[in-house]
Order: C-alpha cells, then sequence, then structure tokens
C-alpha cells in the first residue's frame, strides 16, 4: 500500500487544538503519513498563549533534511514559521523540491488573539508565497497580506484575487472572520478560475485549530494527487464534521474532534 507522505513545517500547540498536533491528526485522518519540522514551540492552553520559543532556522532545516532524505515528501503543510529567518531559509530549501505541492497557512494570530508572527516575519512570507501551490489566508491575514480592508466576501474574493496574480499562486480565502449566516470560503486558481464554497455556520466556540487542520488536510488531497479543487472540498467537509464533533474542552476556543466522534481503531476492529 502506498500512502501520501506530508511534511508539516508549523509551530507545536501544547494545549493539542492546533500547530503540529492538528496537523498530525487532519493528516493520519485523511490518509496520509505526517511527519514534522517543529518551526516554534508554544505554551498554550484554550484561553491563550502564555509564551513562543522560536526553533532555530538550522535545526528546522535539519528536520526537513532527515525526513526528505530518507522518507520522502508528497506534499509540504506550512504553518505557523516562528522567525523571518526560518521563513526565508524554509523557503530557500522547498524552492529545490521539484513538483511537490506546497500548502501556505500564513498564521499570524492564534483564535485566543496572541500575536504568533511579527511584522519582520510577515514581511518574510513573501518568500513563502513563491514557493506556494495554494495560501489560505483567512480574512484578517488576506488584509495584511494585501495591504486591503477585507470585511466582506465580495473584499476578500478581490484581495485573494489581486494576491493570487501578483504571486501566481492558488488562493484560499477563508470566510470564517466574515459575519453571516453563511460560511463562505472563495478558491481563486492560479489560473484565475473562481470557486465559491458555501456551508452553513456552525454556532459554537470549539474553532481551536481549524485553519491548520484544513491547510493539511488540503495538502494530504493534493499529496494523493487530488486536484486543488477536490482537495479543498474535500478538506472543507472534513473541517466541518471535526468542528460539529468537537468535544467540548477547555474553557476557551476548544480543539476539533479530529477523530469524528469515533474511536478509529475501535470502528476498525468492529467491522
Amino acid at each position: 500500500m502506498t500512502i501520501a507522505r506530508i511534511l508539516i513545517i508549523a509551530g507545536s500547540d501544547s494545549g493539542g487544538g492546533a500547530g503540529i498536533q492538528a496537523d498530525i491528526k487532519a493528516v493520519t485522518m485523511m490518509g496520509g503519513h505526517p511527519m514534522t519540522a517543529i518551526a516554534a514551540l508554544t505554551a498554550q492552553n484554550t484561553l491563550g498563549v502564555e509564551g513562543v520559543l522560536p526553533v532555530p532556522a538550522d535545526f528546522v532545516l535539519r528536520q526537513i533534511d532527515m525526513v526528505a532524505s530518507d522518507i520522502g515528501v508528497d506534499a509540504v503543510k506550512i504553518g505557523m514559521i516562528g522567525a523571518p529567518d526560518t521563513a526565508e531559509r524554509v523557503a530557500e530549501r522547498l524552492a529545490a523540491f521539484q513538483n511537490i505541492p506546497i500548502v501556505f497557512d500564513p498564521v499570524m494570530v492564534a483564535s485566543s488573539g496572541a500575536t504568533l508572527a511579527d511584522e519582520a516575519t510577515i514581511a518574510a512570507f513573501r518568500k513563502l508565497l513563491q514557493v506556494a501551490t495554494i495560501v489560505t489566508p483567512n480574512a484578517p491575514e488576506l488584509g495584511v497580506l494585501t495591504h486591503r480592508s477585507v470585511t466582506s466576501h465580495e473584499e476578500a474574493e478581490e484581495a485573494a484575487r489581486a494576491l493570487s496574480t501578483e504571486w501566481n499562486v492558488a488562493v484560499l480565502a477563508k470566510g470564517g472572520h466574515i459575519d453571516g449566516p453563511v460560511l463562505r470560503d472563495t478558491l481563486i486558481g492560479a489560473d484565475g478560475t473562481t470557486t465559491r464554497l458555501e456551508s452553513p455556520r456552525l454556532d459554537t466556540r470549539n474553532t481551536h485549530g481549524t485553519g491548520c487542520t484544513l491547510a493539511s488536510a488540503i495538502a494530504t488531497g493534493l499529496g494523493q494527487r487530488r486536484p486543488i479543487a477536490e482537495a479543498v472540498d474535500r478538506a472543507r467537509d472534513y473541517v466541518q464534521r471535526a468542528i460539529a464533533a468537537a468535544p467540548d474542552l477547555g474553557a476557551g476556543h476548544g480543539p476539533l474532534g479530529h477523530a469524528l466522534g469515533g474511536i478509529p481503531y475501535e470502528l476498525r476492529a468492529m467491522s
């Protein structure tokens, strides 16, 4: 049996709801093999982030090289990057990867509101945009990347198109931060095609790790050689189901139910 090998470059969430921890669960549930290059450590829970410790860039690259040289890589997911030097050097390393899809989730702020990328790191994101296959910003992140106001679905679509044109990259503009009963994400292809994806908005506080989960699920689909539109649609469906199955942990923004309310081992054993 072959399995898609997904390299995740991101930060660790001690609360287990987002970051590397969410990435590993999402990739596993979507049928891939997760490998990690941890770019930062965080001390956090559902209420907020108390501390961030970036991992030196040399060691981030060593993690990438070790798994790539032995196991191989079918797709890459980039999340919290830790420091501007790390962003630039990771981009340089990934530029050498041939025909491997790269999903870039430009993480700037946690669900709790804590800042996870300073201005210098955000400025260095341009290097990662140069190597990305698809970028998955939410409305505030899209506004920062394009220097625009993004408060409506129309503004999000315009900004996503501008970002896609500037960097020749597919853009999934996530609409979770835009008010309304319907959640709309807009996918702009690198070729300019537009796909609007809508789903009911779930009334819940358990949304910690949605962006990480979505990006990793997309990366798994791309690693399985699915077209971008199919990978995005499949990932969105998984995230919706995981939100609905959230175990309601903690006093703040709780984690998703990545196992979808079941115990996969027991379900498999019973079949």
